[in-house]
């Protein structure tokens, strides 16, 4: 339904020069949104691979080793968004040996969304509620250090920002001006917790498209709206653990998800914003639900063949093995500590692992060797190249 423009343009000088700021009207839409026929079916699908993921999580044998893995993964690939070339490996052999060879901005780029992350779901299971001072948390581990780390972490911005463009006068849009963004951000997280009957994707939708058009710091704006999405739905108890990351859809549609973005401010069809986000919902969960599946084959697959062909040594390789589905990338250091075993232990098996083609090694030196569980990460690393 095209509603006309979604808010109003108010004008300010910005960088010397007169510019238009649009200021988004509080949601929910007005007129009401219009679920039914295809945005209905979308949302009864979306939901229901919700709920299959939901389900999958229960029955794996250790969901913190999947939770671990899809947080890692979304953070790289959030983080491609925004421009890093970072990869999940960098990522795990920065967290392992704090980056040589790495690109060390990226990465810490990355890192700092792990953090985060890890940061809001830990606040929320601790009863914190899902809020305004919350978000400013968020975004302060986020902007921590590296790039943006400069930028007024874990405050609203006090200075106009524009998206596209050299400055404020050529940009492709230009959010509300700072004086605004109080009260802007108090009315969403008002809707964040309305109780008027919206389903929680359809909730977690509009709430994401909302915040990038606030668009309310100076930086990582995209990064924090998307972990939006994630707290949102653990929030309501759509699920349990946070499996379902859109990074990955967002970035193989970039282009669209952008043109969308702009296109509800714009005509306000916030159900044409809606059906694509619905897809994406159930594009997600479908994939997350068959990565998990397959990596319960490939671990299982693995331990029996360590079982079968490892004579003797089976016992120390299947704890090896199984330090290693913890952490994909380990150092034989680390493994040493995870598995328990002496450290010659704990080479012996590792070769016999790699003699299995289990697991490779990744420096090629001597020393210091990093060692990754080779199927695991290729299966979890899936979509994460570089762009």
């Amino acid at each position: 339904m095209r509603r006309g423009q979604i808010g109003r343009y108010e004008s300010i000088s910005a960088g010397g020069e007169p510019v238009r700021a649009f200021v988004p009207a509080p949601l929910p839409p007005d007129p009401a949104l219009v679920l039914d026929g295809p945005l209905q079916r979308a949302l009864e699908a979306a939901t229901l691979a919700l709920g299959r993921l939901d389900a999958v999580s229960m029955l794996l044998p250790d969901d913190t080793i999947f939770l671990y893995a899809y947080v890692r993964k979304e953070a790289v690939l959030s983080s491609q968004i925004e421009g890093t070339r970072s990869t999940l490996s960098d990522l795990l052999r920065f967290e392992l040996e704090d980056a040589p060879g790495v690109p060390f901005e990226d990465v810490v780029e990355v890192s700092n969304y792990v953090a985060a992350l890890d940061h809001g779901l830990r606040r929320l299971g601790e009863g914190f509620p899902l809020s305004n001072r919350l978000i400013r948390e968020i975004h302060a581990v986020l902007l921590s250090r590296g790039r943006g780390s400069g930028k007024a972490p874990g405050e609203f911005r006090r200075s106009q920002n524009w998206i596209g463009g050299t400055r404020p006068g050529n940009a492709g849009f230009v959010p509300p001006p700072h004086t605004a963004v109080p009260d802007c951000m108090a009315a969403l997280e008002r809707f964040c917790h309305a109780d008027d009957g919206l389903p929680s994707l359809v909730r977690a939708g509009l709430a994401h498209v909302q915040f990038e058009t606030i668009h309310p710091f100076l930086d990582g704006n995209g990064r924090v709206g998307r972990l939006l999405v994630a707290l949102l739905l653990c929030n309501a108890g759509a699920l349990r653990q946070p499996l379902l990351y859109l990074s990955l859809y967002l970035k193989q549609h970039r282009s669209r998800y952008y043109d969308l973005l702009n296109r509800v401010r714009l005509t306000g069809d916030w159900e044409e914003w809606l059906a694509f986000f619905l897809e994406g919902v159930q594009v997600t969960a479908e994939g997350a639900v068959t990565t998990s599946r397959r990596l319960v084959e490939t671990f299982a697959a693995d331990r029996a063949a360590v079982e079968r062909d490892a004579g003797r040594r089976a016992g120390s390789a299947l704890r090896v093995l199984d330090a290693l589905k913890t952490r994909p990338v380990l150092s034989l250091a680390e493994v040493c500590n995870r598995s328990g075993l002496s450290f010659p232990a704990a080479s012996s098996a590792m070769q016999t692992l790699a003699g299995q083609g289990i697991v490779r090694e990744l420096t090629g030196r001597p020393r210091n060797r990093l060692f990754c569980y080779d199927r695991y990460l290729s299966i979890l690393a899936e979509g994460t190249e570089a762009l």
